[in-house]
């Protein structure tokens, strides 16, 4: 089978009586070490193995780097639709959209990249697509409603269903109340929280019909904590923190239609956004994390996998740092 590394999922993840969860999940059992190796063997194995073993780990096929070339599909979001909202970085480098939609596509979903760009995004989609994933490129301003209706009309015209939305679009502005253009306050506060609530807006109604989904969104520390950027940058902050409400009111709302809501908060954390601000600010940003490195756009997408994932079902309203320990210093300062 090859020497990849192994995933282990912890025991219970799926019990007795849970094949219908599984959806595509394909499991072979292997009685002698006591867990299930992924293969492409059917629905009706998956049931009789369970069955017959009742509560296993599994293993599956997972990817630990963060190469292109390897990757095989492991089959944690199999038979999924996700759309990744700001999917395709400006700059050099791998973004958070970037690198989510790229693990969405390893775990085996269907993936709509949306980016304004579409040159940008169809370069991501060539990527994808020669791993053997599956993508397409929708192109527009989806902070606009009538183009984020479009967006999700798009993609059940492709594949016929919507279950995960992975709310990525963000930008910042430098400015305190007194001195931030007010043009920049609105183009924020649109970018980050508008473009989020109307692009959720647009796809509930999809996953309702399916069933139920996930939306994910994607916050900051400087949201969370006042930390790493959110002084002189009121807009970005308070657009920020507007997401951690908006996640607990969707969760709320639509916990009872199986639509799960929950939001990732990124820490110091280099992208290419990042990586405009110099190597001094960085390096400043790293000496104030714990664990006294930077995240990278891999660390932010495993999280998100998990979140889209059925391992997080019973999940919602969960605000979750991703962040090297800022959480924690903050609540005991060293």
């Amino acid at each position: 089978m090859g020497q990849r590394e192994l995933r282990i999922v912890p025991r219970g993840a799926f019990q007795r009586g849970d094949v219908a969860m599984l959806g595509r999940e394909h499991a072979v059992a292997a009685r002698d070490v006591g867990v299930a190796r992924v293969a492409r063997a059917g629905a009706k194995l998956v049931a009789e193995t369970v069955r017959q073993h009742g509560d296993l780990p599994l293993v599956r096929w997972g990817e630990p780097s963060t190469t292109a070339g390897e990757a095989k599909m492991a089959g944690r979001l199999a038979g999924k639709v996700a759309i990744v909202t700001g999917a395709a970085p400006r700059g050099e480098g791998v973004g958070n959209g970037m690198a989510t939609a790229i693990l969405f596509a390893r775990e085996g979903a269907k993936v709509l990249l949306v980016n304004r760009s579409a040159e940008r995004a169809g370069k991501l989609a060539h990527q994808i697509t020669e791993e053997g994933g599956t993508a397409a490129v929708y192109a527009g301003d989806v902070a606009k409603e009538e183009v984020a209706e479009a967006m999700a009309k798009d993609a059940m015209a492709r594949w016929g269903r919507v279950d995960i939305l992975h709310n990525n679009v963000g930008i910042g502005a430098p400015g305190t109340p007194e001195t931030v253009k007010i043009e920049d306050w609105h183009r924020v506060i649109e970018a980050n929280l508008t473009t989020t609530m109307v692009c959720t807006r647009a796809c509930l109604p999809r996953m309702k019909q399916g069933g139920g989904g996930s939306v994910i969104m994607v916050s900051s520390i400087a949201g969370a904590l006042g930390l790493m950027g959110s002084a002189g940058a009121v807009a970005y902050a308070t657009a920020k923190a507007g997401l951690h409400g908006f996640t607990l009111s969707v969760a709320a709302d639509y916990a009872t239609q199986n639509i799960r809501a929950n939001c990732i908060v990124v820490g110091s954390v280099h992208t290419p956004m990042v990586a405009s601000m110099g190597d001094a600010a960085r390096e400043r940003r790293r000496q104030m994390v714990p664990m006294q490195t930077e995240g990278t756009a891999w660390d932010i997408a495993h999280g998100a996998v998990y979140l889209a994932s059925d391992e997080s079902r019973w999940v919602t309203g969960v605000i979750l740092p991703i962040d090297g320990g800022l959480v924690a210093l903050r609540a005991w300062p060293r």
